[in-house]
């Protein structure tokens, strides 16, 4: 789990996680926890500052409770960008048209960018037809299969995502 130092009003410095916010603002002084659908508050109830440290016990334990039950938070993009020319679901493009050399016709696919956790993502092209074989039920088959294949990679992702987010936040509770 990644870690900074936060400084908070009256100039204690706290190792605070990630998903973790210090909020000082007038009479509300705490820490927020940011992980999951709900974000939690855990106040010093001091005005001075001097319950933050127990505070933030409070709210890393709570953290290492939801990071253990929910799915890790993915930076994946779930809604289709405004600008995008078509239709299609995030990841997938196309129909995409290609003249192989050597070749006197084109093929048809749509492009899918597959996600991978830790790397780079990478892409992969499901296979249409060519000009004489192009139909919209086959370009109805090789998306629903464009489709599924991002899909299963988002799973994947975040199957792998998850793992790695628990296992990082194990390590820290033995440190």
């Amino acid at each position: 789990m990644k870690y900074r130092k936060v400084e908070i009003f009256n100039g204690k410095t706290f190792r605070v996680p990630e998903h973790i916010q210090r909020i000082d603002h007038e009479s509300t002084h705490g820490w927020q926890l940011r992980y999951g659908k709900r974000s939690k508050m855990f106040s010093d109830f001091t005005p001075d500052g001097k319950g933050a440290k127990a505070a933030l016990a409070l709210a890393e334990a709570e953290l290492l409770i939801r990071i253990d039950k929910l799915p890790a938070p993915s930076r994946l993009r779930r809604d289709v960008a405004v600008n995008k020319g078509s239709d299609l679901p995030v990841g997938v493009s196309g129909p995409i048209a290609r003249q192989r050399e050597g070749r006197n016709f084109a093929e048809y696919s749509f492009g899918v960018t597959i996600p991978r956790f830790g790397t780079k993502p990478t892409n992969r092209n499901v296979y249409i037809g060519t000009e004489s074989t192009y139909s919209e039920e086959r370009v109805e088959i090789a998306l629903a299969k464009a489709i599924e294949l991002r899909n299963k990679a988002i799973r994947a992702y975040q199957t792998a995502a998850t793992r790695d987010k628990r296992a990082t936040s194990r390590t820290r509770e033995r440190a």
